[in-house]
């Protein structure tokens, strides 16, 4: 199993290079998308190299969900406790955008490991933004307690027009996603992938992780929730949060892997069906082969043959054979 890394590599590598390089002064102007729909645009210019304009735009929200200035809740609170005045919140953001920051890369910090750090915390302005108030209600729990919406669902956006569901109590929470794939094969498969998940859980070597449930249907829990939100055409699968899994800095790893949990499994099962494919070209492969083995060799027959030639005779050419037997 293959865990995606939180910060963005891409827009790692652009900061890491920007610091390395400020006396040159280059112009910048990227744009890219990453899973699950996330576009960055970062910009600077010649004559401040120092500063950065860092934009991000979410996925498209669900009905179900509840964004505050477009952002989730928590976010903007969860923005300056991660960066201090490294990055200022510009409002309003640039437009097709929920977010743009600007970074003034002057007042990093001196010491290289704790620079390294903190642009590798910029790279994860993801997380820092759509995991804040995921991070929010896990707190309650390291905590024990009570939180405002003690046994509602709430819906947090992770993929355009998808979201997943959270019921927290005093002692646990529960994540709850609804697995949907356009792909009928992929469907399939993430199916029985999710089924060996739930299965893999019960081995002794994983008792101190979260328990997990798959069902076909929706839980108890999401009695309350839209309708629309409950289309899931590869079942619910249901995490049980406990305040052990998310003590100390469990609780990003925790938060990273919950809110990038629909991408993890559609990472597998893309390289699943991969494999198959591949699997399936060999054994073809390996068929052609043993049917070219088993065809007779024409050619070399041909060759170890006695070469036998007829050459068509004229009636003039018969006449005089003929003749020249008779004299003898």
């Amino acid at each position: 199993m293959i865990l995606l890394q939180s910060p963005s590599r891409y827009l790692l590598q652009i900061l890491s290079n920007r610091v390395q390089n400020l006396e040159k002064g280059v112009e910048l102007d990227c744009q890219w998308v990453e899973f699950d729909d996330i576009r960055y645009h970062i910009q600077a210019s010649v004559k401040n190299p120092n500063v950065l304009l860092l934009s991000v735009s979410l996925p498209i929200p669900p009905p179900e969900t509840v964004l505050f200035g477009g952002l989730p809740l928590g976010a903007l609170e969860a923005i300056k406790a991660a960066y201090g005045v490294v990055a200022q919140i510009l409002d309003p953001p640039r437009d097709g955008f929920n977010l743009t920051l600007k970074l003034n890369l002057s007042k990093l910090p001196p010491d290289e490991e704790h620079k390294h750090a903190l642009l590798t915390k910029i790279a994860s302005v993801r997380e820092v933004v759509m995991g804040a108030p995921l991070r929010a209600v896990l707190k309650h729990l390291v905590s024990r307690t009570v939180p405002s919406d003690l046994g509602k669902p709430v819906a947090l956006v992770h993929r355009p027009n998808e979201s997943f569901f959270l019921v927290p109590q005093v002692d646990k929470v529960t994540v709850i996603f609804p697995m949907r794939f356009n792909d009928s094969v992929d469907t399939v498969l993430a199916t029985s992938f999710l089924q060996e998940f739930v299965e893999a859980r019960r081995t002794a070597g994983l008792n101190n992780a979260p328990p997990c449930l798959w069902s076909p249907s929706a839980p108890q829990e999401l009695k309350e929730a839209f309708t629309e939100a409950l289309s899931a055409n590869a079942g619910f699968v249901s995490f049980v949060i406990f305040p052990r899994h998310v003590e100390g800095r469990k609780l990003d790893r925790t938060v990273w892997n919950l809110s990038t949990f629909h991408a993890y499994v559609n990472y597998h099962v893309k390289c699943s069906e991969c494999f198959m494919h591949t699997r399936m070209r060999r054994q073809v492969e390996s068929l052609i082969q043993a049917l070219d083995r088993a065809k007779p060799d024409y050619e070399k027959a041909k060759r170890s043959s006695p070469s036998r030639s007829f050459k068509r005779m004229s009636l003039k050419d018969g006449n005089n054979s003929l003749g020249s037997r008779s004299w003898k």
